[in-house]
C-alpha cells in the first residue's frame, strides 16, 4: 500500500519581508500572530507524528512570510530544530515559500543541505505596473530568474499567483498564467484577492481607489487561467485562501473570499464547455448531458445555476445531467429533442 502523504505546517507570519504587500497581513490570513521558533516546529512535528499513522510521509513545510529573507541564523535555528525529525525519518522532506528576490546560489545552497527539496514563489503577477501598485518589490524578471535557479538547483517549484490586484485585468491576468506556464512549475497556486481588515488595501478601497475583485470578478477570470493550466498538464494545488475562523469571522471583509471558491471556478469551466458545445442546438430543444460521476454537482451548479444559465443564454426548454463514462472535465450530448 502506498505511504499517505501529509504536510506539517508551520506558518512564520511577515518573518523575512521586507516591506508590507498592499494585500497582505499573514497574521489575519493564517491566523497565526506569534513568529515560529524552534519550539514551534518541534511541537509541530510531534503532533503531526501522534495523529498520523505509522508509514505516512510527513513534509514539513514553511508558510507564510519570506523564509529565505529571515537572517540566515533565524533560518539555521528552525531547520535544527526539524533535523532531528528528518535524520529518524518523521518527516521525509521540507519545503518553504518565499520571495523571487531572496533566492541565490548560497541560499539555494543552504536549502537543499538542510533537506528543503520544495521551494514555492510569490509571484503574483507578471505585470510590472502591478507589482509596483501592490507594493510587492520585485520585478516580474526576478520570478523568472528564480524560477530559473530552482529548477536549476534540482528543487520542485511552485508559483503562486493572485487575480484582482491593484491595475490588474482580466487580459493581465491571463497573461501572468502563461508566463508562469512558460516557467514550466510542478504546480501552481492561484489567490483571488481578498480585502482584509488592516492593510494597506484596504485603507485604498475604502478611500474609492480600489474596486473590489468579487467573487464572480474571481470566478469569471479563473475559470479561464484554469483551463490554460490544465491543457498544460500544470496541477493547481490551491484556488483561493484556506478559509480560517479569523476571515471567516468578519477580518475578510470583501473581495474574492469564498470557502468553495475553486468548486465555483470548475464547476464555470464546466459550464463555459456546455456552452460551448451546445452552442448550435436550436432554441426549444430538451437536452441531456452527460458527465462524469465526479462532476455532475458541478455541471448542475449551485442552486442549479449552470442549469438555469443554459437555458437562459441558449433558450432551452430543459436540460438534464446524466452520469457517464466520461473522462473527469468531459461532457457528453447524450440527447437533442
Amino acid at each position: 500500500m502506498k505511504a499517505k502523504n501529509s504536510i506539517v505546517p508551520v506558518f512564520v507570519p511577515h518573518l523575512g519581508c521586507p516591506n508590507d504587500c498592499v494585500f497582505c497581513n499573514q497574521r489575519r490570513i493564517s491566523g497565526h500572530v506569534s513568529p515560529a521558533d524552534a519550539e514551534t516546529v518541534k511541537n509541530a512535528i510531534e503532533q503531526a507524528a501522534a495523529l498520523t499513522p505509522p508509514g505516512t510521509k510527513r513534509q514539513l513545510a514553511f508558510y507564510g512570510g519570506s523564509f529565505t529573507a529571515i537572517p540566515a541564523g533565524q533560518q539555521i535555528e528552525l531547520f535544527e530544530a526539524a533535523a532531528p525529525y528528518l535524520a529518524d525519518g518523521t518527516i521525509s522532506s521540507i519545503r518553504l515559500s518565499t520571495r523571487p528576490d531572496a533566492i541565490d546560489g548560497a541560499v539555494l545552497a543552504r536549502l537543499k543541505k538542510y533537506g528543503v527539496t520544495v521551494v514555492e514563489l510569490g509571484a503574483q503577477s507578471m505585470c510590472d505596473e502591478v507589482l509596483l501598485l501592490s507594493g510587492r518589490g520585485h520585478t516580474a524578471g526576478d520570478v523568472e530568474e528564480a524560477s530559473h535557479l530552482v529548477k536549476a538547483a534540482g528543487f520542485g517549484l511552485i508559483l503562486q499567483m493572485m487575480t484582482g490586484l491593484p491595475g490588474d485585468t482580466d487580459e493581465r491576468s491571463l497573461e501572468t498564467a502563461r508566463r508562469i506556464i512558460a516557467l514550466r512549475p510542478d504546480g501552481v497556486r492561484v489567490y483571488p484577492t481578498v480585502i482584509v481588515r488592516d492593510t494597506a488595501l484596504y485603507d485604498l478601497w475604502k478611500a474609492g481607489r480600489y474596486t473590489e475583485h468579487t467573487v464572480e470578478d474571481a470566478v469569471r477570470v479563473c475559470a479561464k487561467i484554469a483551463q490554460e493550466f490544465d491543457d498544460a498538464n500544470i496541477p493547481i494545488i490551491r484556488m483561493g485562501l484556506n478559509p480560517t475562523e479569523d476571515l471567516s469571522g468578519g477580518d475578510a471583509v470583501g473581495g474574492a473570499y469564498h470557502p468553495a471558491l475553486g468548486e465555483l471556478v470548475r464547476s464555470r469551466m464546466m459550464l463555459n464547455k456546455a456552452l460551448e458545445l451546445l452552442g448550435s442546438v436550436p432554441d426549444g430543444s430538451s437536452v441531456v448531458l452527460g458527465v462524469n460521476k465526479s462532476d455532475v454537482s458541478k455541471m448542475v451548479g449551485q442552486h442549479r445555476c449552470n442549469i438555469n444559465a443554459m437555458k437562459t443564454q441558449l433558450g432551452l426548454k430543459s436540460v438534464k445531467i446524466r452520469e457517464a463514462d466520461v473522462k473527469t472535465g468531459e461532457i457528453s450530448v447524450i440527447s437533442v429533442d
